[in-house]
């Protein structure tokens, strides 16, 4: 398959990102270390961000920030010593092009932005290769370095597509021995902080599933559809949540959730909920679409069977799951003491939502804390 003809690179066969890193790092970038700094540990990664990295890049990924890019990581004695070295050394010696690719990374222009993409060039190489300690990088992108150990603060106030980027990927050489261990750590909740996430999600559902209907008796069938929206991406997560897979940012977060083990049976209801131009309709799909969820939930075992059956919202004439249900029965099972006294809110991006924020991630944190003042 053949490039755009306004790719940078639009001559190269596309290989995805992952695999393009790999062999970029194993002939290239790995005997280049070895003359930099001989016998100086190291591991080698391609994790952070990046859609190659959650596996969901395509040739339109290479028009920025996609390319032969990866992380050395040193010990933390050793970045003072020869991370600078690594840097000048790759930049006279890497070849300019990598099967077919440009290793050199120019700005794009945008006045406000670091983005890059690949560009040929006849100097050094302003290559993408982060030479870095696991802590620095670490406390970078997730605001906390887990070398340190992990609190449940620190789990809900680390967006889950942070989560996702340190723990997807792929780690190329552990050297170092320390950055498996890590990533194995990050790989999923602890169990109580997973039911208390999971219970947040089913809260978050309880709170608008009879707006859809209410909406739409007093004639607003765009409220509705908004809000019907709405519960789509909340039940969406909560898959996600349930298979034990962090929910990626919105751009991804239909392809994460076709992965799924309810992925291939509730898109077809769900699409069909957002289609619809009539609440009625609207709400019929949504109530079907709920109780394959309440089915999936049961079937974990985490607590006690919940009727998975929707019933009317109280006397309105609204057809509801009473989500609410399944967030008790999820808080009941919990043993921590701290998250028993918290507030339903959920990890931070399950009640914030800018971008600016979760991207973030010192200040996902202090809004995390905020949240759970009393």
């Amino acid at each position: 398959m053949r490039r755009p003809s306004n790719s940078p690179t639009s001559e190269a066969e596309f290989v995805p990102g992952l695999e393009l890193s790999r062999r970029f790092y194993t002939d290239a970038v790995r005997p280049l270390l070895e003359e930099a700094a001989p016998g100086v540990p190291h591991s080698a990664a391609r994790i952070g961000s990046g859609s190659e990295v959650l596996g969901h890049d395509t040739p339109r990924s290479a028009d920025h920030e996609w390319g032969p890019r990866l992380q050395v990581f040193l010990h933390r004695h050793d970045v003072p010593r020869h991370a600078a070295r690594i840097r000048h050394v790759l930049a006279e010696h890497l070849p300019k092009t990598f099967l077919g690719h440009p290793t050199n990374f120019a700005l794009t222009g945008a006045a406000d932005r670091d983005i890059r993409v690949m560009r040929a060039t006849e100097g050094p190489v302003h290559h993408r290769v982060e030479v870095t300690g696991a802590a620095i990088w670490f406390n970078d992108s997730l605001g906390f370095d887990p070398a340190q150990g992990l609190t449940t603060a620190d789990w809900l106030a680390t967006p889950t597509q942070l989560l996702a980027e340190v723990t997807a990927g792929a780690v190329f050489h552990d050297g170092l021995h320390t950055l498996t261990p890590l990533r194995r750590a990050l790989r999923w909740y602890p169990h109580d902080v997973w039911l208390y996430v999971l219970a947040c999600q089913w809260q978050r559902i309880a709170q608008e599933e009879a707006f859809v209907g209410r909406a739409g008796e007093v004639g607003d069938e765009l409220g509705s559809a908004v809000t019907a929206a709405r519960l789509a991406r909340d039940l969406m997560r909560l898959c996600l949540l349930m298979d034990r897979r962090y929910p990626p940012y919105g751009k991804w977060l239909g392809s994460a959730f076709a992965r799924t083990a309810a992925g291939p049976r509730l898109s077809p209801v769900l699409t069909a909920a957002l289609a619809a131009t009539d609440w009625h309709t609207r709400e019929r799909h949504l109530a079907h679409a709920y109780e394959i969820v309440a089915h999936q939930h049961n079937d974990l075992h985490l607590t006690d069977r919940v009727a998975p059956t929707t019933r009317p919202y109280h006397s309105r004439p609204f057809e509801v799951l009473r989500a609410d249900r399944f967030t008790a029965a999820l808080l009941a099972r919990i043993g921590d003491p701290v998250l028993k006294d918290m507030p339903p809110v959920g990890a931070v991006d399950q009640f914030v939502d800018s971008t600016d924020a979760l991207t973030r991630p010192r200040l996902a944190r202090t809004l995390s804390h905020d949240a759970r003042k009393p």
